[in-house]
């Protein structure tokens, strides 16, 4: 494993280590400074995935950790290599996502370096925790203690290694073994107690799942059951109760009519490892007048952070509910709850956007998005992993295509920057190579990273890329009304072509006859059909449902 003449070196220690303690996957683009990590990684028995740019490989990384529950690394050149990366970690590091990103860094003594630059702010500046390797005496402990903060605290950590200091003799020892998972407190006896008497005078309960929930999705389950508890998501933990009869699906601005109304009833809404925020509750529309609040999350921070609560629960969210279920079978509700026959035909017969009529205009040479959607939901492979870009489009996709699961959907929208889906896509495929991988995207953001479509090409993914194409920046176009839009709007863009000069198959689509083609590679073998771009000409929606209530939060 010797990268130089004169033995190991602290960067293949740093690469050995990450490697024994469990590193899943590796995203990156190799220079000088991250060549003998990257390698030393690689030997270490990490798989390696290059990508074309730091900011794609930022969001690769991000999403393999999030859909494959081990730890993905970024690796990226001092400086430049960084900066490249930035966006996507900070994406990562707002929604707490365990993830390392191991760079290199400039000499503390090269004040004049073209790559000097405070790369431990700048992490900082995204909310992502900065550490570093010292040297040789200190750097397993310090990777070690890397490693530990990205998983037990849920953050994304940027581990700084100066190339002085990388290329020192080190020993190697090993292998490093350790085991670390995120604390996972118990509740306190008085609120559980108090949580459970909430339950037992509501007649309307609501539970909301968020992030903090995605592992504790059995346990709100049983114990909404027996509450009589209608369960509801955030965006991002869509299809945590997928199959429920009663599930509401997510609960905020994709919402459809139906379920609003019927959050907005509720007398009871308990926010589980979910901030309950203005995304999530329509800006506070969705909590009734009289409504209680209640929250449970591991982190007392959390609890009322963003809006009053009436019970704050600090505790894991699993333990949580099966202690507020024995509670409730020790003294059980006197009333049905929420779960009456009809609320289950309402939910049954629209709930589901799908379920709501397309009544807008055919236009020539355009597709309606939504039925587009529905029509692609019904050709594409249930079993999916579906990962969202952000711009006006994003409705559509996350609500019209369903999943199979919580481990089903990626939704990057912590930082709002259009541009990250493709590499979004890419490390979620990597992390569930069983699933069909699914993105939907604007043109905007396509372009954007267009660069990550030959990493798809070249990883022979079989991902179906459905482009939304307004030839347009369609939120700004929407929310600036009557103002001149020369600035945000442009000539229509052959993204098929595009595609296709990529080594994918692009697909036209300005109407629901053009998806024989779509239906022709789901039909073809999985191992010959690479990445699917469909270029769909919408038609103008005249702002999607959901666009207002993002531009309030502006």
């Amino acid at each position: 494993m010797s990268s130089n003449v004169y033995g190991p070196t602290v960067a293949d220690v740093v690469g050995r280590v990450l490697a024994d303690l469990g590193v899943g996957h590796a995203f990156g683009v190799v220079g000088s400074g991250n060549f003998v990590m990257t390698n030393a990684l690689r030997a270490g028995g990490v798989a390696f995935t290059a990508a074309r740019h730091e900011g794609g490989a930022a969001s690769m990384a991000d999403a393999y950790s999030r859909m494959s529950g081990r730890v993905g690394l970024l690796t990226v050149h001092q400086g430049c290599g960084l900066t490249n990366a930035v966006t996507g970690i900070g994406e990562a590091a707002k929604s707490r996502t365990p993830m390392i990103v191991l760079t290199a860094d400039a000499p503390a003594a090269a004040l004049q370096s073209n790559f000097r630059i405070d790369q431990e702010a700048l992490a900082r500046s995204v909310g992502a925790v900065a550490d570093r390797v010292y040297g040789p005496a200190t750097v397993v402990a310090d990777v070690t203690r890397a490693y530990r903060t990205a998983v037990t605290q849920r953050r994304t950590v940027v581990l700084n290694v100066a190339i002085d200091v990388a290329a020192m003799p080190a020993e190697v020892v090993g292998p490093v073994t350790a085991t670390f998972a995120p604390p996972r407190p118990r509740p306190d006896a008085a609120a559980v107690e108090s949580l459970a008497a909430a339950i037992r005078s509501a007649r309307r309960p609501v539970f909301v799942a968020g992030r903090g929930a995605r592992e504790a999705g059995p346990q709100i389950a049983a114990l909404a059951e027996a509450s009589g508890a209608l369960p509801a998501t955030s965006a991002v933990t869509n299809g945590l109760f997928a199959g429920d009869p009663f599930s509401l699906g997510i609960s905020g601005g994709f919402s459809s009519p139906t379920v609003a109304e019927l959050i907005s009833a509720a007398d009871l809404v308990v926010g589980w490892g979910c901030a309950l925020n203005m995304w999530t509750m329509r800006h506070g529309r969705l909590i009734g007048e009289d409504a209680v609040v209640a929250q449970v999350d591991v982190e007392v921070e959390a609890i009322g952070a963003h809006r009053p609560v009436d019970v704050g629960v600090v505790g894991d969210c699993a333990a949580t509910a099966r202690e507020v279920l024995a509670a409730l079978e020790r003294e059980p509700r006197a009333h049905e709850g929420y779960r009456t026959p009809e609320v289950a035909r309402r939910i049954a017969e629209s709930a589901r956007w799908q379920d709501v009529p397309v009544t807008a205009e055919p236009a020539d040479g355009r597709v309606d998005p939504r039925a587009l959607t529905i029509a692609l939901d019904e050709i594409l492979p249930a079993d999916r992993i579906l990962s969202i870009d952000s711009g006006n489009f994003m409705g559509y996709p996350s609500t019209h295509l369903s999943v199979p699961d919580e481990f089903g959907f990626c939704f990057t929208q912590a930082f709002q920057s259009i541009g990250l889906g493709l590499g979004t896509a890419i490390g979620a495929a990597i992390a569930r190579p069983d699933r069909l991988p699914v993105l939907g995207t604007g043109d905007g953001g396509f372009l954007m990273a267009i660069a990550e479509l030959e990493t798809a090409v070249r990883l022979g993914l079989p991902l179906a890329v459905i482009v939304y194409n307004d030839s347009a920046y369609g939120a700004e176009v929407h929310h600036f009304g009557d103002a001149d839009m020369s600035t945000v709007t442009f000539p229509d863009v052959d993204i098929a072509a595009i595609a296709r000069g990529h080594g994918a198959t692009g697909v036209t689509v300005a109407g629901l006859d053009d998806l024989d083609e779509v239906q022709c590679w789901v039909d073809s073998p999985r191992a010959t059909r690479g990445p699917l771009v469909i270029d769909a000409k919408i038609t103008d929606d005249g702002g999607s449902w959901w666009l207002a209530e993002a531009f309030a939060g502006h």
